[in-house]
């Protein structure tokens, strides 16, 4: 499953030249890729949201099957978890640009946060490989604490840079960094959870 993943990423590079080898690059730069002038490539997007989805999916089930074991069935669940969070976050977040009509807001962070879940999961990648190898259920856990943490605070400071200009603004950026990005990630993580001991 993980060179399966690594299939994904790597076509993902290869129809779009730059979706991965200048994500690093969005740190630095206001909100746009710096390959946005390539043409798009749907299928390379997808093989790409298909590698992120991967990573989290395989970052869970090892923390949550007993002693790290792999079952395809549990990562198969997981995924289709994460996809249904992610499709009630990006409602919510409809709901919201259409509430407070902040499309202008919303159109660049859209891309960047794509940049910062590649980044973070090409730290995630070669830690859940070396730890499938070498280490436990705490070091899963471990790894995937530092990614989630990793992916929060990158997207913390790019989000605050962009959302905030005032001091009334930090309060609505705290609810959304609250709401829309640490709440979905825990329920995400008690569902799995809930589900896998089911099965």
């Amino acid at each position: 499953m993980m060179l399966a993943l690594l299939l994904f990423a790597v076509l993902g590079e290869w129809l779009q030249p730059g979706i991965i080898s200048q994500a690093p690059g969005a740190m630095v730069v206001r909100a746009e890729r710096s390959y946005k002038d390539a043409p798009a490539n749907t299928i390379g997007q997808l093989l790409l949201a298909l590698f992120r989805i991967g990573c989290l999916a395989m970052g869970i089930c090892l923390c949550l099957e007993p002693e790290g074991r792999f079952s395809f069935v549990s990562f198969a669940v997981v995924c289709g978890l994460i996809f249904g969070v992610l499709m009630v976050k990006m409602l919510c977040n409809v709901l919201l640009n259409y509430t407070f009509e902040i499309s202008r807001l919303f159109a660049g962070p859209y891309e960047l946060y794509a940049n910062i879940a590649t980044l973070t999961c090409l730290v995630l990648y070669p830690a859940l490989l070396l730890t499938m190898h070498f280490g436990t259920v705490t070091s899963h856990r471990h790894v995937l604490a530092g990614a989630t943490v990793l992916f929060l605070a990158l997207w913390a400071y790019r989000s605050f840079r962009l959302f905030v200009i005032s001091p009334k603004a930090m309060g609505y950026w705290a609810l959304y960094i609250g709401t829309l990005e640490i709440l979905p990630l825990g329920a995400l993580y008690f569902l799995s959870e809930k589900t896998l001991s089911l099965l």
